[in-house]
């Protein structure tokens, strides 16, 4: 499927003479072709962001979860919380982690999934301000 920013834009203007006064013996015709061209690479780009951004908020997700849950420190429940504690470690100590029971609530993961997706949109928006489409115009006498 094609993406709405993958195309071209064509605009073509021609103009021949002045009405108001009258025609020259010859004739002066001026045509100009304007061709902006959408999207191109950023749209992978910006894939591919929004992919690893979301790939990263699931897993933080999977740990709040089992954390909220009190999961038994099972292989994967081991190895989920080894995989996402880089991810989490530069947000926590910012609340207070409430627990109750083997129930803990880690607030520090509900900020940072809030922080990778603030920082995915920001690379989206440098991307797409950096591959903003540009018009190149060709005037032919």
């Amino acid at each position: 499927m094609a993406d709405s920013y993958d195309r071209e834009i064509v605009r073509e203007e021609t103009s021949s003479g002045d009405p108001v006064r009258p025609a020259p013996a010859v004739s002066a015709t001026t045509s100009r072709r304007s061709v902006y061209r959408e999207g191109s690479n950023n749209s992978r780009a910006t894939q591919a962001v929004w992919w690893i951004v979301g790939f990263i908020d699931v897993l933080i997700a999977i740990r709040f979860v089992l954390k909220l849950f009190g999961a038994n420190p099972a292989p994967f429940v081991r190895f989920m919380y080894d995989v996402t504690w880089p991810l989490v470690a530069p947000f926590h100590g910012i609340f207070n982690t409430t627990q109750e029971g083997r129930s803990i609530l880690e607030p520090e993961s509900l900020v940072a999934i809030a922080i990778y997706a603030l920082i995915g949109w920001g690379l989206v928006s440098l991307i797409r301000l950096m591959t903003r489409p540009r018009s190149t115009t060709t005037v032919v006498d």
